[in-house]
């Protein structure tokens, strides 16, 4: 018999884990350009494998957690990483640099999906109190890998640190091989692939995906472009520290995280609905702020609010999902996650021709457009959710 508390603990585990993974490459490419002498364009091949394979590992995860359950693939995913870690830290090869980045990716799709439907699996009741404390360790996660490498660099090589974190990956791998987990939910014949695709004939469920996929283009603004718009806007040629760039990156995920912890806390008092009109709320605000003026305390504080007001939006969505799907969450959260992901990057990469175009400077413009849609496709969801809780018939 599983206990809930362990098995919540695992899927944090995996989310930290997805953190590390998210700035993985980010955070050793300039190894790897020294090591084989890579150019920008090699460097960005290296990139794009990334999110392809955290998007191959979305896709594939539903359908295996809803027939065999989630234990071995939390592990296996976990070990993906840990191999593809060690692969980064010590091959002389520049296509298996190129294979240990995919495996890297799909090992991350694995844990970012899985690890929110098992948290959704056991946390009935505070579904969005539960899934908003698993993002908390996406972002320590996320700030652990470049914090161990900045910390440990003056005492170590960086291939001994990634092979380090790697070997640490053992320890999440064996957590979940040791503790129980819910039983699969269907049996081997009742689950594939195209039931993602049949779950798009519900309209709540796709103007979910619609809204998460506008949602994490938002994220996946505030994380690609906001270094470039203080350099490019803010700063706009002036003397700046490569610090000065940064700060505005780690105020957006801090902010994100800390924000995330207090809804932890929050949803259990409060109104979705309240939560997510205030988050839009603050997004907007920030948004606005980076349009008003171009001073450097402005846009610090435009990042902070923008990161708080994105946190909310994820962990509420996903929880309306595990309502709506507890008997086949994997499948449910897979469709979702690869829906967003295409959000993301269908976003990120309109913005690299409206930048191109018009200038780094339309990113507000970019962002409060995006945020304009995402609010409509939110407010249609709680209005089709309010009907369906309402209607007496199925």
């Amino acid at each position: 018999m599983y206990r809930s508390n362990l098995v919540f603990f695992a899927a944090c585990l995996g989310m930290l884990l997805f953190g590390v993974v998210f700035l993985s490459l980010g955070s050793v490419n300039n190894l790897l350009a020294e090591r084989f002498q890579l150019d920008d364009v090699a460097i960005g091949t290296l990139t794009a494998l990334l999110p392809l394979g955290i998007l191959l590992g979305s896709l594939a995860f539903g359908p295996v957690v809803d027939r065999f359950g989630y234990r071995w693939m939390l592990a296996g995913a976990a070990l993906a990483v840990g191999a593809g870690l060690e692969g980064l830290a010590f091959t002389t090869s520049k296509l298996v640099v190129q294979l240990c980045v995919l495996v890297i990716g799909v090992g991350g799709g694995v844990l970012n999906g899985a690890t929110n439907a098992l948290a959704a699996d056991v946390s009935e009741g505070q579904r969005a109190a539960r899934l908003s404390l698993l993002g908390v360790f996406f972002g320590i996660g996320a700030l652990a890998m470049p914090s161990t490498l900045a910390l440990l660099s003056r005492y170590y090589s960086l291939p001994t640190i990634v092979a380090s974190i790697g070997a640490a990956v053992l320890i999440p791998a064996a957590y979940c091989l040791a503790i129980d987990f819910p039983p699969p939910k269907q049996r081997a014949d009742d689950a594939s692939l195209l039931d993602g695709l049949r779950l798009l004939r519900d309209p709540v469920f796709l103007f979910a995906g619609l809204a998460l996929a506008v949602q994490s283009g938002m994220e996946g603004l505030s994380n690609d472009w906001m270094t470039r718009y203080l350099k490019k806007v803010t700063f706009a040629g002036r003397l700046h520290a490569e610090w000065q760039l940064q700060l505005g990156l780690i105020a957006t995920a801090g902010a994100m995280t800390l924000a995330r912890l207090a809804l932890a806390g929050i949803l259990r008092r409060v109104d979705c609905r309240a939560v997510l009109a205030a988050s839009l709320g603050l997004t907007a605000v920030g948004a606005a702020l980076f349009r008003s003026t171009p001073e450097y305390g402005t846009a610090l504080l435009a990042a902070l609010l923008v990161g708080a007001g994105l946190a909310a939006v994820f962990p509420i969505v996903l929880s309306y999902i595990g309502d709506l799907y507890p008997d086949r969450s994997g499948t449910a959260f897979s469709a979702i996650f690869v829906i967003a992901l295409t959000g993301n990057m269908a976003v990120n990469k309109a913005f690299g021709y409206v930048a191109h175009a018009h200038g780094v400077e339309q990113y507000a413009t970019m962002m409060l457009s995006c945020l304009a849609v995402s609010a409509v496709l939110l407010t249609i969801v709680v209005q089709r959710l309010n009907l369906r809780t309402s209607s007496p018939g199925p």
